[in-house]
């Protein structure tokens, strides 16, 4: 008389595992990204009743309006100058000392089919947001807005700060930056997986054993306005050069390549001796770089490899970081086209510098260092792009200046 029970009792137990199976299921990575970058979800979401808290509704209206002035005085128009400038994009692009800043990585190279970004910032998590108590989903929309606050004004991220918000909560480390970034780039994330790379630069997902010195990322199927699928790479990893030589990181960047590489707001750590590695990896594995002065020297650029296009204005660095200035860049762009958005430290329209550096064709570094000519289409120099000169546009208002 009691197997039946015993059967009975199974059967439940297999039913409410299945029934807490789907719950898990239809809480999409897609739709939690949207929740996150305050924007509805699927109807069918178990996020939507989230949706009804006021608490929420301000943080979608106060994303709404940053983000669409975002749009409006960067983003729009940094797509426009990488249409004129960028003709023969590669299929890869890098973003080095990047934290989770996808949406510039996607404003200059939008063509990229795979991205692959690199910081020290850890990946985090972003658990199923309807089991969190109702305090804590407000507690990491805020901390989500406090990450965002210097990016959204001044077009980089401050470490410090990020080092605070991006441990504060269940919601925490790169990855709901990350979600916010894509989903406000019109992106739809159709798988989220954690990865590994060994110390050979070998992937591993799941439960394979990555070894020592494991690198530690994120690997995010994505797709655009297209549906074709793109890849998001987010490692978190030392860039300097103990870091980068103990690690598979490069190493598997190296599999990819080569790309073309975006250098922004970089603390002109590539100024040191202490992260030549990266740098020399960057110039023999990039295409094209795009960068402002706080990236790759201008020294460090072999004049018969590479030609130069500057945009903007070259004022040197800001204060916090002085003894940076360079003769040679300030030379170079007495004769830069102008730019109508604001990039890097100087983010002021009018203020800031832009480098496009662009490999000549045949001097692309193989494996060993020697120069070997290629046959993809070299890329065509940017064509000049009449601009009439812009209104001056003020920074943006309230609850955008945390930061000084």
């Amino acid at each position: 008389m009691f197997r039946p029970l015993r059967i009975a009792a199974t059967a439940l137990a297999l039913l409410a595992a299945a029934v807490s199976s789907a719950h898990a299921a239809e809480v999409s990575f897609d739709d939690t990204a949207r929740f996150l970058a305050g924007m509805q979800p699927s109807a069918d979401s178990p996020l939507v009743p989230l949706t009804k808290d006021p608490g929420w509704q301000r943080h979608a209206k106060f994303f709404d309006g940053a983000f669409a002035q975002l749009e409006q005085r960067q983003l729009s128009k940094i797509r426009d100058w990488a249409d004129v400038n960028l003709a023969a994009p590669r299929p890869t692009m890098f973003y080095m000392f990047s934290g989770p800043d996808f949406l510039y990585a996607n404003a200059f190279h939008s063509k990229a089919s795979t991205y692959v970004l690199g910081a020290l910032e850890p990946v985090g998590a972003v658990p199923d947001l309807t089991r969190l108590p109702r305090g804590a989903v407000g507690a990491a929309l805020y901390n989500v807005e406090r990450s965002l606050g210097s990016i959204l004004s001044f077009s980089f991220f401050i470490t410090k700060q990020m080092k605070v918000d991006l441990h504060a909560n269940q919601v925490n480390g790169t990855l709901p930056i990350l979600y916010v970034f894509l989903a406000r780039s019109g992106k739809t994330i159709r798988n989220v997986e954690m990865i590994a790379l060994d110390d050979k630069g070998g992937l591993h997902v799941g439960d394979d054993n990555p070894g020592r010195n494991a690198t530690r990322g994120v690997r995010i199927a994505f797709a655009g306005s297209d549906g074709e699928t793109r890849t998001l790479y987010y490692f978190s990893t030392d860039l300097s050069n103990s870091g980068a030589r103990n690690t598979g990181f490069l190493k598997f960047c190296e599999t990819l390549g080569p790309g073309n590489s975006l250098l922004k707001s970089a603390s002109y750590l590539m100024h040191s001796g202490n992260f030549t590695v990266v740098r020399d990896w960057l110039l023999a594995n990039s295409a094209t770089i795009i960068q402002d002065d706080s990236g790759i020297p201008l020294a460090n650029y072999g004049a018969r490899q590479w030609r130069f296009f500057p945009f903007g204005r070259y004022l040197g660095p800001i204060d916090e970081f002085p003894g940076r200035y360079q003769e040679r860049y300030s030379e170079l762009f007495t004769r830069a086209q102008p730019i109508d958005f604001g990039v890097g430290y100087r983010w002021r329209m009018h203020e800031s510098n832009l480098l496009l550096a662009v490999r000549v064709p045949g001097t692309e570094t193989a494996p060993g260092g020697e120069a070997t000519s290629s046959a993809d289409p070299a890329p065509k120099p940017p064509r000049p792009k009449r601009l009439r000169p812009p209104e001056p546009i003020p920074p943006p208002p309230g609850r955008f200046y945390w930061f000084r």
